[in-house]
């Protein structure tokens, strides 16, 4: 249901300008130039957000970056920016080149001269930047981000993963408590961190119901038949007594009429003050109420309230009220005759909803429309007027006021306020005869003619056959309107904010928990132009080179380079990508521009050290790991990789390389292999089934990781735990050629030669000088009995690798059943 009025927000919308600037001024910059990219990228143009995002850059550290993204607009002859000029004079600063610093400040105060000397403003922002408002102490959920922080860094994950959900409880735009737990990987569901938002609605006048024949207004189609479904938004039922029966359908019902039952009613003589108008116990509510007006049938046997406030206290009524309204009146008969006051009769939902009850529709309405803003209705209009019997009443004729007239606009009553005026003057008469019939009758008039207001065939009333809906309120100003628009454009912003922060979560969780098909699945999903930035293609290059498909991991990591030629994050994912990939040259030159960009920087010196590392000079790669690590001892890849160089030489060496890595990390699953491997070679198989296992416990989809464990099953001679293990690498991972080989000597072992038979032609036409597929392949071709093949085979294997003859013809003599399985070629 639609809101009747512009409602202002309880805080104000957030904006990315805002958002950004609050995380800067809080010392969480990571979020920030999160936050800072979105807005650039979602308008280049904007240069408000390329100040920004510079602005962010050079607070973290990145002034090349910075300095690039400013040179072209600030160096330009025509039309130079200001704020690039400014930004470009810190990058320089920060860069130390203090020459061009100075140049581009007094650049800077050039544009503003001839700026000030035209009578412009130095700096005009656009639009989208609004004003900063700086905290002088850091919030709650600040805090909480940054003690999670520190119990990282600090191995405290269980406190670590307290702080940063606390903080996302109290401030989810708090990405960087968000990278927090994606690093513990202790990730909540997407919908628990971030719970989904409605989608925000352009609020506009409310809708005043349509009167029809019945007598009452119709209900809504979805509101099931029940006419006081349409409440508004901040409406309070009535205090009373809670009752059994408050359905509209029972004999005795109490139902929460509309606001406009809740009206202070100044009580008559004859009725007590703190007493409420009661529906009595009548008939239920059918469908025959709904096929016109009831007739009224006012009875003078109906029992009446008593002459008197204190004889209604003193004497006990025959009924007990209800929740919702006074006490039941007593009979009519039973008053005096001479009595001052008249009592009023019992109301009857057949009443209520024909045209005799009109006058609290009317009173609904009017309160509708004082929730709409139309005006304010006289101080006694929700009152009633007690009048003495037989008295004559003074109708006076007053002019219409204004409220009185928008309300008669909003309801379609008239079209033209003159001939509603001249309508009210023609019933003066009609009033002044039936007041007397009324008195008797008991009904008591409304102020401003309630009671006949809305009687059918009546010019101020609803046609009775009216089919077409009343025209919107006139009293939604055009102030109103376009105080709602922006409310919606807020609202709308800060909606889609949310939802794009959202997509981005559910891809780093994946990413983080290495689901990496998702990841790519939900990184497709985002706009296009979000698509295009660094940060995201950084992601999909991770997510491809984590799934071992390491030519579209390249293309993704050189669109990052072009984007942003100065990048240093993910750059050691990119380095070891290009040493798997055997790119000397590209990494040698990756490397030296790293190190021309932050020589201080562990990126840089882990593409250095596998450069090194793919010529073959271990002692000098090794020396680069170390410095890596240095450099940031929370680094756990640098201790990975100087493990990896050291495995060859010292085994226990590098063990403790892959402690220190997985102190600095425990989810660095490339340190749990590492120590799985080293484990195997010493013929440990328990510790290295252990470190195995618990580096695919941490990445599920990791074929390699998978085909490790296998081997494990296989040393054990547990081949169908082995088999199932390869078969759900290969699974994840068609292309690995090292899973498919163990897989076809598992099959051999189970004498499967069929299925044996098609992998090793599979791994032989992929690499035909492998001589040890050329060897199992010609052992399956000599179990199957195939000899001429396995002749060929022979030959073959002999000109590939001649020093394996002694074996080659130890395998044409015999082959025992007992034999297969082992590995015979496996080495070189």
């Amino acid at each position: 249901m639609q809101r009747d009025s512009p409602v202002t927000p309880t805080s104000p919308p957030i904006r990315y300008d805002t958002l950004v600037w609050s995380l800067v001024d809080a010392g969480l910059l990571k979020s920030a130039l999160f936050y800072a990219e979105r807005y650039f990228v979602e308008d280049v143009q904007n240069h408000d957000a390329r100040h920004l995002y510079a602005t962010v850059l050079i607070e973290s550290g990145q002034p090349h970056t910075a300095h690039r993204l400013v040179n072209a607009l600030a160096t330009r002859k025509e039309n130079r920016c200001i704020g690039c000029l400014n930004i470009l004079a810190k990058a320089c600063l920060q860069l130390g080149r203090h020459g061009q610093a100075r140049e581009a400040f007094e650049a800077c105060l050039q544009e503003m001269q001839v700026r000030e000397s035209l009578g412009a403003s130095p700096y005009t922002p656009t639009p989208s930047m609004g004003p900063r408002t700086a905290s002088a102490f850091p919030d709650a959920a600040t805090l909480y981000c940054q003690a999670g922080n520190s119990a990282l860094k600090g191995n405290l994950h269980d406190a670590a993963a307290a702080n940063y959900r606390e903080a996302l409880r109290l401030n989810k735009w708090l990405w960087e408590a968000f990278e927090g737990l994606c690093a513990l990987g202790k990730i909540p569901p997407i919908d628990e961190l971030f719970p989904p938002r409605p989608e925000p609605v352009l609020q506009k006048p409310g809708h005043i119901p349509v009167a029809t024949g019945a007598g009452f207004f119709t209900p809504d189609a979805g509101n099931a038949g029940n006419v006081f479904n349409d409440w508004k938004p901040g409406f309070k039922p009535m205090e009373a007594r809670a009752g059994p029966r408050d359905s509209i359908v029972t004999t005795d019902s109490s139902f929460y009429a509309e606001p406009s039952f809740h009206a202070p009613i100044r009580a008559s003589r004859s009725q007590p003050a703190n007493l409420a108008v009661q529906p009595p116990a009548v008939r239920p509510l059918s469908s025959a109420d709904e096929a016109g007006p009831v007739t009224k049938k006012l009875r003078s046997t109906a029992r009446q309230r008593p002459a008197s406030t204190s004889t209604t206290a003193a004497e006990p009524h025959p009924l007990k009220p209800s929740k919702s309204a006074g006490a039941v009146p007593a009979a009519a008969d039973d008053r005096p005759r001479g009595s001052k006051a008249r009592a009023r009769p019992a109301l009857t939902n057949a009443n209520l909803f024909s045209s005799s009850g009109r006058s609290a529709q009317n009173t609904a309405a009017s309160s509708r429309l004082q929730a709409l803003g139309v005006g304010k209705l006289g101080a006694g209009a929700g009152a009633r007027r007690s009048t003495r019997l037989g008295s004559k009443p003074v109708v006076k004729v007053r002019p219409l006021s204004v409220s009185t007239l928008l309300c008669c606009v909003a309801r379609g009553c008239v079209a033209d306020p003159a001939k509603r005026q001249a309508a009210t003057r023609r019933r003066v008469t009609a009033k002044t005869r039936s007041k007397s019939q009324l008195h008797d009758s008991g009904v008591e008039e409304e102020p401003g003619g309630a009671t006949s207001a809305l009687a059918p065939g009546s010019p101020g009333g609803l046609s009775a056959h009216s089919e077409s809906p009343p025209p919107p309120s006139a009293a939604w100003t055009a102030e109103q309107e376009r105080l709602a628009e922006e409310a919606y454009a807020a609202e709308r912003t800060e909606y889609e904010m949310y939802n794009l922060m959202r997509k981005f979560a559910s891809a780093a969780r994946a990413l983080a928990l290495y689901d990496c098909r998702l990841c790519l699945g939900e990184l497709a999903d985002l706009p296009p132009h979000q698509q295009r930035s660094a940060f995201v293609m950084s992601m999909l290059g991770r997510a491809h080179y984590e799934l071992g498909q390491y030519p579209a991991a390249e293309r993704a990591f050189e669109a990052v380079r072009v984007l942003e030629p100065y990048r240093l994050w993910d750059m050691e994912v990119y380095s070891t990508l290009l040493w798997h990939l055997q790119r000397n040259i590209r990494l040698s030159f990756l490397a030296q521009e790293l190190l021309s960009t932050n020589p201080k920087s562990p990126q840089a010196w882990i593409a250095v050290g596998n450069t090194f590392s793919l010529q073959k000079e271990k002692t000098q790669a090794l020396t680069c790991f170390r410095r890596a690590a240095q450099l940031d001892p929370t680094c756990a890849y640098a201790y990975t990789l100087s493990g990896h160089e050291s495995i060859d030489e010292d085994v226990n060496k590098a063990i403790s390389f892959f402690q220190s890595a997985l102190r600095a990390d425990a989810r660095h699953y490339n340190a749990w292999y590492g120590l799985g491997t080293c484990y195997m070679r010493m013929s440990k198989l328990r510790l290295a089934d252990y470190h195995f296992r618990k580096a695919s416990a941490i990445h599920p989809q990791n074929a390699v990781l998978l085909g490790c464990v296998g081997m494990v099953r296989e040393r054990y001679m547990k081949y169908d735990e082995a088999l199932e293990l390869f078969d759900r690498a290969i699974e994840y991972s068609p292309e690995n050629a090292l899973v498919r080989y163990h897989r076809a000597k598992i099959l051999i072992a189970l004498k499967r030669y069929t299925a044996a038979l098609a992998d090793l032609q599979d791994l032989r036409d992929k690499s035909p000088e492998e001589s040890n597929v050329l060897f199992q392949l010609a052992k399956v071709h000599r179990l199957m009995g195939n000899q001429v093949a396995f002749t060929q085979l022979l030959a073959e294997v002999r000109d590939v690798a001649p020093k394996s003859l002694g074996k080659i013809r130890k395998l044409a003599e015999s082959i025992r059943a007992q034999d297969v399985g082992e590995e015979v070629m496996d080495e070189g």
